[in-house]
């Protein structure tokens, strides 16, 4: 298992992104499952960062671990900031046209399209989110 703890900015999308590719590229993940992780931390790292500590800017930690049978990847983004558990907001109507939609939850709705697993628990102050990409 590998860990960073980095400010949850923007800015920091990059860093979070090159810390968790080095880890794929180390599995030989194929290039399609990296594109859908970088794009899962894009938004959740992206939520976190925009969202968690508003208007202050606080630490978020990613965590990656591989596992065995079947070979996969598990992130872990873990935040100390206000309680929001993505998951319990109700998927978009895909079938409506963009101006019919409301705004917000496409993004996280294509991370659980895209990763095998996807699992929030809030424990001790902190906001747990981990999703799981089979390799």
């Amino acid at each position: 298992m590998k860990e960073l703890t980095i400010d949850a900015t923007v800015e920091n999308i990059v860093a979070v992104t090159s810390f968790v590719e080095a880890e794929l590229e180390a599995l030989d993940c194929p290039m399609k499952a990296q594109m859908q992780i970088a794009v899962a931390i894009d938004e959740l790292f992206g939520n976190i960062a925009h969202y968690a500590y508003n208007p202050d800017v606080g630490p978020a930690t990613v965590r990656v671990e591989v596992m065995e049978s079947p070979l996969a990847v598990v992130i872990t983004f873990i935040d100390n900031g206000v309680q929001y558990d993505p998951l319990a907001r109700q998927d978009p109507d895909t079938a409506l046209s963009a101006e019919e939609r409301e705004i917000g939850g496409l993004g996280i709705y294509m991370v659980k399209k895209s990763m095998d697993e996807i699992t929030y628990t809030y424990k001790d102050g902190q906001n747990i989110l981990q999703i799981r990409k089979n390799i």
